[in-house]
């Protein structure tokens, strides 16, 4: 895999060709990203981005995520190549809260 998340080209929408790009560029990690922003799992709270993964929620700022990949791996992850795509091409769900709220909701 030649790409890096943090060298994103700029794209405008996700038409097919744009999804061919990216699944040939990250491989699995594009095809999961792609996937997340389809089924809208990629929100946009007031303080953070968040990626909805298969065994929780994930939180993106700038370069960094709290997935175990990135964290204890320190690997790129594809949440983190979600937002990318997501910020690039304006496909999130805008939530007009602070993600850190929900932590008080509980």
């Amino acid at each position: 895999m030649s790409g890096h998340v943090h060298e994103f080209p700029d794209i405008k929408g996700l038409d097919e060709t744009a999804r061919k790009t990216i699944k040939k560029e990250w491989g699995e990690k594009g095809e999961k990203a792609l996937a997340a922003i389809d089924s809208k799992q990629v929100k946009k709270y007031l303080d953070f981005f968040v990626v909805q993964g298969k065994t929780g929620e994930y939180v993106v700022d700038e370069d960094f995520c709290t997935c175990r990949d990135f964290v204890f791996r320190n690997r790129e992850c594809w949440h983190l190549l979600a937002v990318r795509i997501a910020q690039a091409t304006g496909t999130f769900e805008v939530v007009d809260r602070w993600y850190q709220d929900r932590w008080n909701d509980g």
